[in-house]
Order: C-alpha cells, then sequence, then structure tokens
C-alpha cells in the first residue's frame, strides 16, 4: 500500500491539484481537470483511515476525533498542501490540495492586460468571482504579486489558510491567516485599517460585517481585493444583498456603486494540450454600470460588458472563442463553457 510520503510525491511529480483518500475507491488525483486513479485496489476503510489519520500527529488526531471535521496546512520537502479530514458515511478519509510553492505572474496566467490596471487602483473594491475550483486565489494572488514587485506599497492579505507565500520586493506583503494570526475575516479586516494599509487583499467575502467593512475600506482610499463564489456576473448583486439584513439592501448597494472598480469572472478551462487555462469575462465599472448597481439587477451588467470594449471589457463568448480560434481548447470545452452565458 502507497504511503504517505510516496502520494505526496506522486501528486507533486504527476502536477496534481488535489488527492482524494477515499474508501471503496482507489486513491485519486485531480491532473488536468479529471480525476485518475493512482492505485489500482479499492481502498478499504481500514486502508483509508490508516492513510489520512497518517497526516496528523497524535494530538491533531484526538482533535479530529472530537470535532470530526479537521483543516490543517502541511509542508515537506515536495511542497505545501492544504488537507481537510472527516468522516464520510461513517469511514474516515481527506482531500489534499497541492498548492503551488510561489505565485503565478499575470504573465504566466495569460490574463487580460485590464487585469495589470485594476491592480494598480489606488483605491476600491475589485472582484474575482467564478465556482469553486476556478483560480480566484492564482489570480488575486497573481494580482498581489504585480503589486509587489512594481509598487512600494504595504499590502496586508487575510487568508484561510494561506496558499500563496508572498515574498517582499518594491513593496511589503504581509500575510495573516485566519485561526492562527486573526480570528475572522471581520476581525482580521477591522485591524488591517489601523495598520497603515493601500492594499487589502481578503480570501473570501463570507458574511455581511466583513462585506461591510470591506466596501467601506474600499470607499476611504484604500485597494480591497476580494473572491466571491458567484456563477456568473449577471448574480453578482443578487449574491451581495442576499447577505444584508432587511433594510440594508440601500446603503448596500451605495457602498458597492462608489467604490466597485471591477469584476474578474474566471472559468478554468482544460486544454488540448491537457493543461488548463483561464476564460475570463470582465466588468470595468463605469457611470452607467454604478447606476445599474444603484437601481437595478445584476442583469443588466451583462449590456455594460457587451458594449464596454473601450474600457478593456471582456465578454466570456469573447474569451472562449478566442481560445478556440488558437486552438487551445476544443470545441466540446467552448460549447459546455458558452452554454451558460447565452
Amino acid at each position: 500500500m502507497i504511503n504517505r510520503k510516496q502520494l505526496l510525491e506522486y501528486a507533486n511529480t504527476h502536477q496534481a491539484t488535489d488527492i482524494h483518500i477515499c474508501a471503496g475507491t482507489p486513491l485519486l488525483a485531480r491532473i488536468a481537470g479529471e480525476l485518475v486513479p493512482i492505485t489500482k485496489e479499492v481502498l478499504s476503510a481500514e486502508q483509508s483511515r490508516q492513510l489520512t489519520l497518517d497526516l496528523l500527529t497524535d494530538e491533531q488526531q484526538k482533535q479530529f476525533e472530537r470535532e470530526l471535521d479537521y483543516d490543517l496546512m502541511l509542508a515537506d520537502q515536495f511542497g505545501r498542501y492544504r488537507i481537510n479530514i472527516g468522516y464520510f458515511n461513517g469511514t474516515v478519509g481527506a482531500t489534499i490540495r497541492i498548492l503551488p510553492t510561489r505565485p503565478m505572474t499575470m504573465d504566466e496566467l495569460l490574463l487580460p492586460a485590464i487585469v495589470k490596471d485594476l491592480a494598480q487602483r489606488r483605491k476600491g473594491l475589485v472582484l474575482i468571482t467564478g465556482s469553486t475550483s476556478q483560480g480566484k486565489t492564482t489570480t488575486m494572488a497573481a494580482m498581489i504579486d504585480h503589486i509587489n514587485a512594481d509598487s512600494k506599497k504595504h499590502v496586508i492579505t487575510i487568508e484561510d489558510p494561506i496558499e500563496y507565500v508572498h515574498t517582499n520586493k518594491s513593496g511589503v506583503v504581509r500575510q495573516r491567516e485566519v485561526g492562527r494570526d486573526t480570528k475572522s475575516f471581520y476581525m482580521g479586516l477591522r485591524a488591517a485599517l489601523r495598520q497603515d494599509p493601500n492594499v487589502i487583499a481578503v480570501g473570501e467575502m463570507r458574511d455581511y460585517e466583513t462585506i461591510k467593512i470591506a466596501l467601506t475600506a474600499a470607499e476611504t482610499g484604500v485597494l480591497v481585493l476580494s473572491t466571491l463564489h458567484v456563477i456568473s456576473i449577471d448574480k453578482i448583486l443578487e449574491r451581495l444583498v442576499s447577505y444584508a439584513p432587511a433594510g440594508d439592501e440601500s446603503q448596500l448597494r451605495y457602498l458597492l456603486a462608489e467604490s466597485l472598480q471591477g469584476i474578474i469572472h474566471q472559468e478554468l478551462l482544460p486544454t488540448a494540450n491537457g493543461q488548463r487555462r483561464v476564460a475570463c469575462e470582465i466588468l470595468v465599472v463605469t457611470g452607467a454600470a454604478r447606476n445599474i448597481i444603484r437601481r437595478k439587477g445584476g442583469f443588466f451588467l451583462r449590456s455594460i460588458i457587451e458594449t464596454g470594449k473601450q474600457h478593456g471589457m471582456v465578454t466570456m463568448t469573447e474569451s472562449v472563442n478566442t481560445l478556440l480560434a488558437d486552438k487551445v481548447i476544443t470545441e466540446a470545452v467552448a460549447k459546455n463553457v458558452l452554454a451558460n452565458y447565452t
């Protein structure tokens, strides 16, 4: 049976993004977006438990047994890993996310030029959106790296967990991990406002208080970067407003209209050569967009993007069709993605 060292070494040498330890299936690796078996044999419940618990210290095992779920970061000679351990139908299993050793650059990600422009805004809010595992954190790390390399700015990040480790370049990047360095996104964000920031990067907007203070910070002279789980830009207003208590929707819309600078919405697509590539839809907030945010639904933002090429805006259809024309992705992939944008 494969051991912990062999498992993590396999993940790195095969460029896996995730490893799944699950009773009743072989060991699985996500490679180029697909789950691929690592072993021929199916894991028994005992084998799944043993391999999973081998990732924990004795004290961590005790805490896991008390709480039934456990998250941790792990680093070894091969790399860094974010690990979630839990019970699944009475058996113990784990999901291991393999973390890159350094942030990728925006040039490496082949992001549109407007993303660099948004990263250099002096103040306001820039959101990176998409569904789960679409590369949002990778894009935010690339934006932070660009700011760090290009500007003498103080960047504070609040993350859960820290996935990309930044080293100081022209600027200074100070990273805080929720649960280790601060108790919550809200408390870390509130403290960051007293720490002379130029840029605050919030790993994820998860509650109304965090959203409200982030918008306030953005309005008062700080550039705020954050991610948000949402399936399309059309749904962004609906999603944010859903966090607001009754009676606060108008205030949230006002703050959002005043502070939002842009939205980068991502789809991470499998390429024809077995890699992955970002396709993105980009909204740059103009006066017309601000009026829509104040008064109307997110559906109307679609027309702003479609007519905003002179401002650097990009539709998902344009992004995907460019990748298709360049033979980066297949027609089947393009058709599957664009079915959600018609």
